[in-house]
């Protein structure tokens, strides 16, 4: 066998739970004779990009084996500061369970190619930055502080 190499991805997914066998009708597929159809699992659908494989999806459409999708998806559970990283880089926003302040949010802006003129005589290319919707609906570059890489309360919106 060909040696794989290991990814570790974030996304974003619509599911529910169902059986392999349910799946299966839904699909209208006859269940093979080796899989037991009460396998208990989840209808995924990919929203970031697949196309849509089923009529009224609007993506890509699979089933997973529920100890495997568990293991790979949390609802609004919290994560890691490096996990909300992933999150932001995959375009969706973020914040801290724990935050004070009503809305508060992260997410990633993305540079356009602009170029500032610092009146220095030279030209500087603007770079991707982290920003935070604020509680007074601004959005303003945005630090961590060592107990924001710390925290594990990170959620995406």
């Amino acid at each position: 066998m060909t040696q794989m190499t290991r990814y570790v991805g974030t996304k974003a997914v619509m599911a529910r739970a169902m059986t392999r066998g349910e799946y299966n009708a839904y699909r209208g597929w006859t269940i093979p004779a080796n899989e037991d159809p009460n396998e208990p699992g989840y209808l995924v659908e990919y929203l970031d990009g697949g196309k849509p494989n089923i009529e009224g999806h609007q993506g890509y459409v699979s089933w997973s084996p529920a100890d495997v999708f568990e293991r790979s998806y949390q609802l609004g559970a919290a994560k890691s500061f490096g996990d909300a990283l992933i999150a932001l880089k995959a375009g969706m926003r973020v914040a801290r369970v724990g935050w004070n302040g009503k809305g508060l949010w992260l997410s990633l802006r993305l540079a356009k190619g602009d170029v500032m003129d610092c009146g220095t005589g030279g030209e500087f290319p603007e770079a991707d930055w982290i920003g935070m919707k604020t509680a007074d609906n601004k959005f303003v570059p945005w630090l961590a502080s060592q107990t924001d890489v710390l925290a594990n309360d990170w959620v995406t919106l």
